[in-house]
């Protein structure tokens, strides 16, 4: 999915939050279903706007979506999360559209969606009650704990007091990936409390760096071995070393893949692949011996 919900309220990036308000609040007086009775379209509009406006109205879901984009944004929030502890009545009310107008339409989403209502008018109904607001905690992993699954204790603050939790770690959670723990966030007034996210942040590694779940790693061979070929162990983040055979003539820094020994995917089947690049060591000083047989291969023609 991908929704531009800056160009969706006519603003930009560096649009202020008061500014991105009274764009809002000038297109729902526009588009609210009590000024354009019976026009789908309008209504259309509508729920487009006031979905643009929950997300960039929310400091921490704005943050979110700018950081990853609409498409990484919607794999982390589904409707309902969009719309969750939001309350367009004290705009309405600010709006005129109080006392006995109502209206009452789904926004999207599965099971039938969002459903809101505001008013209370002749056959009104009640919203759910508000949730409280979620919390995310952002958990480091190192690549072998996110390779190979793992059972972690995370301390977080809860209804005023210390709480810990063990949390079991998927293979596959990758840096931005959440695993959600209901009604574990913030206590509400009036309704049930929010949720837990935790959030993976993957450590950096001293042998493999990450790219998507691929893994890459150096591996520095001799000048020789890398003119004559050799074989050679290779370390694997599952603990495992193998052995890559190295053939006669590999150049500096040629990459040689190691298919299925990267990181696994979070959801489904596969995992990712080892690149190993080698660098071919270049000896800095000769004894008489090796400058010898250098100059002698110098002379055969190589």
């Amino acid at each position: 999915m991908s929704t531009d919900y800056y160009k969706i309220l006519g603003v930009n990036k560096n649009t202020s939050d008061d500014e991105i308000k009274k764009t809002y609040r000038k297109l729902a007086m526009k588009y609210h279903p009590d000024h354009t009775k019976g026009d789908k379209a309008a209504e259309e509009k509508f729920k487009g706007i006031s979905e643009a406006y929950a997300v960039l109205s929310d400091k921490e879901k704005r943050q979110q979506y700018d950081t990853f984009g609409s498409t990484g944004f919607h794999q982390r929030y589904s409707q309902e999360d969009i719309f969750k502890g939001f309350d367009f009545s004290s705009i309405f009310k600010d709006l005129g559209f109080g006392g006995g107008n109502f209206f009452n339409f789904d926004l999207g989403g599965k099971g039938g969606g969002t459903r809101f209502s505001y008013g209370n008018g002749p056959g009104a109904r009640q919203s759910a009650p508000a949730k409280g607001s979620d919390l995310v905690y952002e958990l480091p992993l190192t690549l072998r704990e996110v390779a190979t699954g793992a059972s972690k204790t995370v301390n977080f603050q809860h209804k005023g007091r210390s709480e810990n939790l063990t949390v079991k770690i998927p293979k596959g959670m990758l840096t931005g990936k959440k695993l959600r723990l209901a009604g574990k966030g913030e206590p509400s007034s009036y309704g049930p409390p929010g949720d837990l996210f935790i959030q993976s942040k993957v450590l950096n590694d001293p042998v493999f760096t990450l790219e998507g779940h691929d893994l890459h790693a150096n591996q520095e061979i001799k000048l020789t071995e890398a003119i004559l070929g050799t074989s050679i162990p290779v370390p694997t983040i599952g603990g495992r070393e193998l052995s890559l055979k190295i053939p006669p003539g590999t150049k500096h820094k040629a990459k040689m893949r190691l298919a299925g020994h990267g990181i696994p995917h979070m959801q489904g089947n596969g995992r990712g692949n080892l690149y190993v690049c080698i660098h071919v060591s270049m000896p800095v000083h000769l004894d008489k011996k090796q400058k010898k047989l250098v100059e002698n291969l110098a002379e055969a023609g190589l």
